[in-house]
């Protein structure tokens, strides 16, 4: 005769245990990433959303803001210009000028330098545009001017911002219609872009319209990329 406990035999009859209270009560667990609770099957934190994106009329996505810094470099009064386009609207966030108080041209540099890092911590940029030098019969000047600008270009990449440059005759001819335009044209032909009186100095209205001329520039370039 077989017994029930050989391996060949039939498995013994046992009694199934009721669950007790505790088991009774205990909720179900809760199934992966469901209503944001429980954990992802990956075992990843799920990153967060990155910033407002929209689509332009290419079909392309872009940020849906763009804050533009324009620089008008000069070794005495440098212009700032900080310029926000939403949805294709232009709109003037802040500008100025730094006078640097520096008695040594080193140490108007320096505080060129310092200046211009405040602004760009201040208003945080995505991209920022700065003339570049013109020819000029005092070479002494062009050079001053020329390191005037390197420092606005250190400047913005020790803080992580990309630089454009432009002519500033290019500056002019996008805005007025006119490389030789004088600084009053510039400004008032920026003012009306901005929706503002322009009651800035010249310098900020140079800066300025260097920021208007980067923003434009930008969007002629995504049409031509596009076959428009």
């Amino acid at each position: 005769m077989t017994s029930p406990f050989s391996p060949g035999g039939p498995r013994p009859w046992r009694r199934k245990r009721s669950p007790g209270a505790a088991e009774r009560e205990a909720p179900p667990p809760a199934s992966p990433g469901a209503n944001g609770e429980g954990r992802p099957s990956s075992g990843r934190t799920p990153c967060p959303a990155g910033p407002a994106m929209e689509e332009d009329a290419l079909g392309q996505r872009k940020p849906a803001s763009l804050t533009v810094l324009g620089v008008d470099p000069g070794s005495r009064c440098l212009g700032w210009g900080v310029v926000r386009e939403n949805s294709g609207v232009l709109s003037l966030v802040d500008c100025g000028t730094i006078r640097p108080k520096g008695d040594s041209f080193s140490r108007r540099l320096g505080d060129l330098f310092l200046g211009l890092s405040l602004v760009l911590r201040r208003y945080s940029p995505a991209e920022a545009a700065i003339e570049s030098v013109f020819s000029h019969r005092n070479v002494l000047t062009a050079l001053k001017l020329g390191q005037a600008r390197g420092v606005a270009v250190a400047a913005c990449a020790a803080n992580g911002v990309p630089v454009t440059d432009y002519e500033p005759a290019l500056v002019k001819k996008s805005l007025v219609g006119a490389g030789r335009a004088e600084k009053a044209q510039v400004s008032f032909m920026v003012g009306r872009l901005l929706g503002r009186k322009p009651d800035w100095s010249a310098d900020a209205g140079d800066a300025l319209g260097c920021a208007v001329c980067h923003l434009n520039m930008r969007r002629l370039l995504r049409l031509t990329a596009a076959g428009m």
